[in-house]
């Protein structure tokens, strides 16, 4: 009976044998394709894994904690992140309190400009009242005009044709001359376009013979709403030259500070006698 099993197993495995052999000598497409070459690489990575991962856990006999593949790597790169953006943030602040430190100053550098332009324009206003009460006083002095004198004014004048006779008594350099022709044109014609300008030639011949009070109330009558001309640079400088001889530095320098904010396209040689004018006041750089 034993003999007859044995006999069938070895038919049986030879049987087998023949069919493997005649199966292996039958040519086949190769099932591994590519996609199935890196499918078989990525099993084979975790089955490493795995043997590492018991391999762990035998040695060091502590839990194991399993994670997927390249976690540790993600884990890495948002870490380093996080740190870009940190560090980002950091820039962004230091660069927000420098902003916030110069708005400051800023704020603070306005408001002293306001206050001083506030200073200035009030001492303006009481040089105006001082110079209206001299002109004031010098009229009552000089008495009432007679009728047939005031209709002659009123019917003989040319504005333009006096006021260039008064300019060329300036630069023949009849000062005397010039400041009474001025001076008679600002009292007719004070009220005209060209009474501000008028202003500032008299003032330019009262500061001559050292008469600075009035000269500063004229220079104050000629720029008075900052005009935009050609002259008025100067004749806010030769204000505040009139202010420096009246010992009054304070007013000097305020108003060389309206010169540079008012007319920041003066002349040089404004700029440079400005810079002069400014070290005899003293003033703050």
């Amino acid at each position: 009976m034993k003999r007859n099993t044995l006999l069938a197993v070895l038919a049986v495995m030879t049987v087998s044998l023949g069919a493997a052999a005649a199966w292996s000598q039958t040519p086949m497409p190769d099932p591994l394709d590519d996609r199935s070459v890196r499918r078989l690489d990525k099993m084979e990575k975790v089955v490493r894994e795995l043997r590492s991962i018991v391999f762990q856990g035998r040695d060091s006999g502590k839990p194991v904690v399993v994670m997927p593949a390249e976690t540790e790597s993600q884990i890495q790169a948002l870490t380093d992140r996080i740190s870009d953006l940190e560090e980002t943030l950091t820039k962004l602040n230091g660069a927000n309190e420098s902003l916030a430190f110069e708005l400051g100053q800023t704020r603070k550098a306005l408001a002293a400009s306001e206050t001083s332009s506030r200073a200035l324009a009030d001492r303006l206003a009481a040089l105006e009242g001082r110079t209206t009460q001299i002109e004031a006083a010098a009229a009552a002095a000089a008495g009432p005009a007679p009728a047939d004198e005031e209709a002659a004014a009123d019917d003989v004048g040319d504005p333009s044709a006096d006021f260039q006779r008064a300019r060329q008594f300036m630069l023949d350099g009849d000062y005397d001359s010039a400041e009474a022709a001025f001076q008679a044109f600002v009292k007719r014609y004070g009220d005209t376009e060209k009474g501000p300008e008028a202003r500032y030639w008299l003032g330019k011949t009262l500061s001559v013979r050292g008469a600075n009070a009035d000269a500063a109330g004229a220079f104050i009558g000629a720029i008075r709403g900052w005009p935009k001309t050609a002259w008025a640079p100067d004749a806010t400088l030769e204000l505040a030259r009139s202010l420096v001889a009246l010992k009054k530095p304070a007013d000097a320098c305020q108003t060389l500070d309206e010169l540079a904010r008012r007319y920041p396209k003066a002349p040089p040689s404004v700029k440079t006698r400005a810079q002069t004018v400014r070290d005899q006041a003293r003033c703050a750089a």
